[in-house]
């Protein structure tokens, strides 16, 4: 793979995606919101014909945009999940998750102190094991649609970080809890 002489050359453990909502979950909410629309019209005539359209299906696709708008990115020696940053110093560990083990880290014996981001259209997700004794939070998880790709590049990172070598695995598969 080369670079092409514009594309910068990207950090060792540099990682960034966006949550976005998938088609079907766009197509469903803007139905819903001309179904609203057409209760509040009801055949009505002038403004409440064309009003109600006017006002709900822009709210709704503004509100369907503010769901997707999480970021993850792996940067600058930071995990950043939208406006929150962990150093990757602090970072001990990181288990790429599927669906079953993100469900058996978030079900019934989930760690009340945890910091998650969850969004339910994403089936993978990544736990990090933090190691910092100020800080009470035991570990975040965080939903990715690349969970491995995420683990690895935040061990890179944490490996530049605090001058380790070698601790990324080659390959890995997500792992059930």
């Amino acid at each position: 793979m080369s670079l092409s002489p514009s594309s910068p050359p990207r950090q060792p453990g540099a990682h960034a995606e966006r949550l976005t909502l998938p088609w079907w979950l766009w197509l469903g909410g803007l139905a819903v919101g001309v179904l609203l629309a057409a209760e509040i019209w009801m055949g009505a005539s002038g403004h409440r014909a064309w009003l109600p359209f006017a006002v709900l299906l822009p709210a709704t696709a503004a509100g369907l945009w503010w769901l997707g708008r999480i970021r993850v990115a792996v940067a600058d020696g930071e995990l950043r999940v939208d406006d929150a940053r962990l150093p990757v110093r602090f970072v001990a560990d990181v288990v790429p998750l599927d669906a079953d083990g993100r469900r058996e880290v978030l079900g019934v014996g989930a760690d009340p102190l945890a910091f998650v981001v969850q969004r339910p259209w994403i089936s993978g997700a990544v736990q990090v094991l933090l190691d910092d004794p100020a800080d009470p939070t035991p570990f975040w998880v965080v939903s990715t649609r690349h969970p491995v790709q995420l683990a690895a590049a935040l061990l890179a990172a944490r490996d530049v970080a605090t001058g380790r070598r070698g601790t990324v695995p080659a390959e890995a598969e997500p792992t059930v809890g």
